[in-house]
């Protein structure tokens, strides 16, 4: 299915990924959150808003499996706007018959990790590329399966750190502690 909005959607995805390559390519990140990817995040996400008034959530059944994605890529890269994404988690919510599983499960880690709480799906990294911790390492695959995810394997479920260690973990970068309460976070 391909209309206006799908075509939007994808477009818009476009922008956000190309503009990342180039903050890559230019090796501008240095671990924080870039001006011009922030400013990307909130013009997608001001676009999305645009679009949820008109035609409501965007589901497969209304733009296509891409665009759909592509409405969840934007709402997963808007950490600038908290209420929005917990917003657009809800719709997706009340749609989940007809959206991807996966998105679901990857927006609630998101919306918890940004929260400073254990995630249930195990899909949130720390910065050293090891997963944030869960609600239960014990059901996690089972967590997972119910949302389409692949299993984890007993060594990764094995080094997720244990919830107490969430106020350690995010207290290794004050600039973010302070960034995440600015926008709302906490």
């Amino acid at each position: 299915m391909e209309n206006f909005y799908s075509k939007r959607l994808i477009e818009l995805v476009e922008r956000d990924l190309n503009t990342r390559n180039k903050i890559l390519k230019d090796k501008e990140f240095e671990g924080k959150y870039h001006p011009e990817m922030e400013k990307v995040h909130r013009e997608n996400a001001e676009e999305l808003r645009k679009i949820i008034d008109e035609i409501g959530f965007p589901t497969v059944s209304k733009v296509g499996k891409e665009a759909s994605n592509a409405a969840w890529l934007i709402i997963q890269h808007s950490i600038s706007e908290p209420q929005f994404m917990k917003s657009c988690y809800e719709l997706m919510l009340k749609n989940d018959f007809d959206v991807d599983r996966k998105n679901l499960a990857y927006l609630y880690d998101r919306i918890q990790y940004f929260q400073g709480l254990p995630q249930k799906f195990g899909t949130q990294l720390n910065a050293d590329q090891t997963i944030f911790p869960v609600i239960n390492k014990n059901k996690i695959n089972e967590f997972r399966q119910e949302f389409n995810l692949p299993n984890l394997t007993l060594v990764q479920i094995n080094s997720i750190l244990s919830i107490e260690e969430i106020e350690k973990i995010e207290s290794q970068n004050q600039d973010y502690i302070i960034w995440r309460k600015k926008i709302g976070w906490k």
